[in-house]
């Protein structure tokens, strides 16, 4: 027969060594033998607790303690157990009870205050586990989840001295270090957040958590190539890692790897269907696919899970928008608000989605709240959306200061450093997102073929899509070098760029879509200069120079610039003389025209229309009998809108027709069949503006305060008729008006730009090529000579 004594001793030895199997055997027996043994029902429910059968555990520790309800060790197990099911309030009771017993546990109290955490109750926490600490100095794991306890109740600082005493008095404690990290990733001290995890990765190198970590941080410091690392090691370690996969979709996302991101969402989906993170992410990256019908079905699923989610709100106004849904994609945005009144890609987005649905309205209620929006947070309206709402120089510069600091890494190290470079030729290098059919594109390819290899050479950095084009084709054939660099980093291009010992660099994006001027916050070559894609300053102190004309940009503007700047003779915009115009004009009735009335045309896009302009273009159409507005069919919302204030300015919606976008041969011989084109204010036609004096089409303009409001002036002036350029509102009505009513006037400005289009200074590429070298020229020379960047003009 067994004996009892005997057999408990053998169960507690075997228990201790760790033969889970042959101490259940023997406690088993024992109850069997003798049902109300309470060490035996204590230590075999703490065995199934060990075996992670926790409801056994706490049955049996339970059954224990209806022997001897007085035993504190007993119910602190038994407490623990509860805990695991969740059981807390249960829990609570038993470590009270045993504190009630033997006040100075300093394990009851720290499984009590870890109870507390559970509960959310961290503020109580935090006191238990200084009670526990109390008792015992030396307890990591009190410090530990002290410190966890202190994040949650937004007191960082006070966590990471918690974690700091807790991986003194255990160096090799990971779990210490990893959580030390994440505190100092709270504080933004991101490099020392690097050391903590690889502290914690030197103790476990296969620490999953601390890689993933890692990752997070690295990301933090613009070193996207190192994070993707970071979470292939994680992935490495834990296959399953939802996050891992998540973030390392993003950091390929951002390294234009649209389709591997994808891939990425698709596995952390597969594991977390319900991840409403990786589905909204997923749908960006379908959005950069241009696959925006199942982007938007990834927001709409998101949604499902997160109904009131900002971001997810805003990335589906964003697809809406690309849909040429405008109206429902300020919606969207408005949703986002509503929820998060703070959240600046929501504001950001509306004040978008509202010049572009020409919802006034909205749109003069976002511009007065613009001002007191970029003093508080300069990023939150995107530099490029200001110049529709103001021409106010500062306001520009303010949000464009903001944008920078969101957008380029603290403290970038610059990889040019001093000291003089002496190549046979200057080297040039372009960057742009736009070496594709894109507006940029048109205008300089002829400036890249022309530039003389005698003295320069010239380089194409291009971090934007290959679209195949027949453009895309003759740009990289022009360029001496070209780089496709859009799946690799800033810091990674900028090296690229220095190691080639680039002399200039121009970027032609500025603030505007799919812009990297991160690129050259590095500073890779001594001459930095911004050229034609953004009407206004970057905020950059990286770059010297802006490149404009006395008109865009008087140098009495140089407070409102951190660049100098720079004047070239006549006008700055280049144009490209090879441009072609499709051999066959279309028919007024091919084209949706009547057969018969005055066309007034602006192909702008919708944002640059304002309500002041609109009620001048109603005023002239009503004074001129039979004539139409001809605009461009930017999105549906944009003409349901401005067919409803046409009515409501007793004008027949029908006299508005809408072009669809066509490619630019053909859109330029279309151009051919307008009598008159209208500008707008405060965003001038640029591109838009040389395509009509391209084909003899008149501009009517208003010279406008900022850089944006003064391009087509600019153009004007280059092109010999200095005369459509008004200087007011009432006197662009005015002449607008006498032009449409005089059909001989109108016809011999055509007859003047036709004559002069091969001879006039804004469609001359060489002349423009020989003044835009000579800045490069004296750029150069400046800095050989080891002087500052200074304003000039280029002598004509």
């Amino acid at each position: 027969m067994l004996d009892p004594s005997k057999a408990f001793r053998q169960a507690l030895e075997l228990h201790r060594k760790g033969d889970l199997v042959g101490a259940e055997a023997l406690y088993g027996e024992l109850i069997k033998l003798q049902a109300d043994h309470f060490d035996a029902l204590h230590l075999f429910g703490m065995l199934r607790c060990q075996q992670g059968r926790f409801a056994e555990g706490a049955s049996l520790i339970g059954a224990a303690l209806r022997i001897n309800p007085g035993f504190p060790p007993a119910l602190v197990n038994y407490g623990r157990a509860l805990d695991r099911l969740e059981r807390r309030e249960e829990a609570l009771a038993a470590f009270d009870k045993a504190l009630a017993l033997e006040p100075n546990q300093a394990e009851a109290l720290y499984y009590r205050a870890m109870v507390l955490r559970s509960l959310d109750r961290n503020a109580e926490a935090v006191a238990g586990f200084d009670r526990a600490l109390a008792l015992k100095p030396s307890y990591p794991e009190a410090l530990n989840n002290r410190g966890l306890a202190l994040l949650d109740l937004r007191r960082p600082v006070d966590a990471l001295a918690s974690f700091e005493r807790a991986v003194a008095i255990a160096p090799d404690y990971v779990a210490a270090h990893n959580n030390r990290g994440n505190t100092l990733l709270v504080l933004q001290r991101f490099d020392e957040a690097l050391e903590s995890y690889a502290a914690a990765l030197a103790i476990q190198p296969n620490h999953a958590q601390a890689h993933y970590n890692r990752g997070v941080a690295l990301q933090q410091l613009r070193r996207p190539l190192e994070a993707l690392d970071s979470y292939d090691r994680a992935l490495g370690a834990n296959p399953r890692h939802v996050d891992a996969l998540n973030n390392r979709g993003v950091v390929l996302r951002g390294q234009r790897r649209a389709a591997e991101a994808l891939a990425c969402y698709d596995r952390a989906l597969a594991l977390a269907p319900d991840h409403s993170e990786a589905l909204n992410n997923r749908a960006l990256a379908l959005r950069d696919l241009h696959r925006l019908g199942e982007a938007l079905a990834s927001h709409e699923r998101a949604l499902a899970l997160k109904p009131n989610d900002p971001d997810t709100l805003c990335g589906r106004g964003v697809v809406l928008r690309e849909l040429k849904r405008q109206g429902e994609g300020l919606e969207s945005f408005e949703r986002a608000l509503a929820f998060d009144p703070g959240h600046p890609y929501a504001f950001a987005g509306m004040a978008d989605a509202a010049l572009a649905v020409c919802d006034w309205r909205r749109s003069e209620e976002i511009g007065r709240e613009l001002a007191q929006r970029i003093a508080q947070d300069g990023s939150i309206i995107p530099p490029f959306t200001l110049l529709g709402y103001s021409d106010d120089y500062a306001l520009q510069s303010a949000a464009a200061a903001g944008a920078l600091a969101k957008e380029i890494p603290p403290g970038a190290q610059p990889l040019w450093r001093g000291g003089r470079r002496r190549h046979d030729k200057i080297r040039i290098a372009y960057l742009s997102a736009d070496f594709h059919e894109h507006a940029t594109a048109l205008l300089m390819a002829g400036l890249f073929e022309l530039h003389d290899r005698a003295r320069f050479e010239i380089i194409g950095v291009s971090y934007g899509p290959d679209d195949r084009s027949e453009m895309r084709a003759r740009l990289v054939r022009v360029f001496d070098q070209f780089h496709d660099v859009q799946s690799r980093d800033d810091l990674d291009v900028a090296r690229l760029l220095h190691q080639a010992e680039v002399d200039i660099a121009v970027d032609l994006k500025g603030h505007t879509q799919h812009a990297r001027l991160g690129i050259l916050a590095h500073r890779p070559a001594p001459v930095q200069a911004t050229y034609l894609g953004y009407p206004a300053t970057t905020g950059a102190d990286f770059i010297d120079y802006v490149i404009a004309d006395k008109i865009v940009l008087p140098f009495d503007q140089q407070p409102f610039f951190t660049e100098r700047i720079v004047h070239l003779p006549g006008c700055y915009q280049v144009n490209d003389a090879k441009r072609s115009i499709a051999a066959e004009t279309p028919s007024r009735r091919q084209a949706g025209l009547p057969e018969q009335g005055f066309v007034f045309c602006c192909f702008n896009g919708s944002y640059k229309i304002t309500s002041q302009l609109f009620d001048i273009w109603m005023r002239l159409l009503r004074a001129v009998e039979g004539s139409v507005l001809w605009l461009l069919h930017d999105n549906d919302a944009a003409v349901d809108s401005l067919r409803r204030e046409a009515a409501a300015r007793g004008v027949d919606p029908e006299r508005l027709v809408f072009a669809e976008r066509t490619d630019p041969a053909r859109h330029l011989a279309r151009l051919r069949l307008a009598g008159l084109c209208l500008d707008t204010l405060p965003y001038n036609a640029h591109t838009t503006a040389s395509d009509a004096l391209w084909v003899a089409l008149p501009i009517v303009t208003c010279t406008g305060r900022s850089f944006a409001g003064r391009v087509a002036t600019s153009l004007l002036h280059a092109a010999g008729l200095p005369e459509l350029a008004t200087a007011s509102l009432a006197e662009y009505e005015s002449l607008a008006l006498r032009l449409a009513t005089d059909a001989p006037l109108v016809r011999g400005l055509r007859e003047r730009l036709a004559r002069s289009r091969s001879g006039c200074s804004l469609f001359d590429t060489d002349l423009f090529r020989r003044r835009i070298e000579k800045a490069f020229l004296r750029m150069w020379e400046t800095c050989q000579s080891g002087g500052v960047p200074q304003s000039f003009a280029v002598d004509p």
